[in-house]
């Protein structure tokens, strides 16, 4: 009888590791440091009646100017009137809860920034 041959394995190599990638920071870029000081955010939005509901962070007077920033909005106006517990007030200091009068649909959560 005759005897079959085995096939030879074929003899692999060890290759080489690979060294490691090296990552590349990128340069992140840094915020601007604006004059702009957060005021808070939106709390709540008066259709109706175009007003803007929210906690303040900063005092804040008739005649200032706020930027509203959110979502694809953002826009500057003055601050034309305020009230706190439906008195009408000319300031209003830190932690202060406030409505005023906005000239464009706002949100909760958009960001209030004096100007």
């Amino acid at each position: 009888m005759p005897t079959k041959k085995k096939k030879a394995k074929p003899i692999v190599k060890a290759r080489p590791k690979k060294a490691p990638a090296k990552t590349v920071k990128k340069a992140t870029p840094k915020p601007k440091k604006s004059k702009e000081k957060l005021l808070g955010k939106v709390d709540h939005y008066f259709d109706k009646i175009g007003v803007a509901a929210m906690k303040l962070g900063d005092s804040l007077k008739v005649g200032d100017t706020v930027r509203i920033e959110g979502g694809s909005v953002a826009f500057t106006q003055q601050v034309a009137s305020m009230q706190i517990e439906h008195e009408q007030v000319n300031a209003a200091k830190k932690g202060d809860e406030v409505g005023f009068k906005v000239k464009q649909k706002v949100r909760e959560g958009y960001r209030v920034f004096k100007a």
